[in-house]
């Protein structure tokens, strides 16, 4: 699981069967300090509820073709939760 905020969407003209009606999101991963971490990736909403300006968790692999209410759907990432705030520990 990693941090990632949402900086666009995805318009599909068609989509693999079992997508239909899944939002898609530009994700721009980031490091535990909140800073980018490599180019942006498509992920899929399985929140169905996150938008752009939104820090999100997303996974990537199998865990993302899980997260979606048609399991085994060809996805690299999936957003699977919209943080609410973000606590840090001092590290040593």
């Amino acid at each position: 699981m990693q941090f990632a905020t949402v900086i666009g969407t995805l318009v599909a003209s068609q989509k693999y069967t079992g997508l239909e009606g899944v939002k898609m999101l530009v994700v721009q991963p980031l490091d535990r300090d909140r800073h980018p971490v490599g180019e942006p990736v498509i992920a899929a909403d399985a929140t169905a509820q996150a938008g752009p300006g939104e820090l999100v968790f997303i996974v990537a692999s199998r865990e993302a073709a899980l997260a979606l209410p048609e399991p085994f759907v060809p996805v690299d990432h999936a957003v699977v939760g919209i943080v609410d705030e973000v606590e840090l520990e001092a590290r040593s």
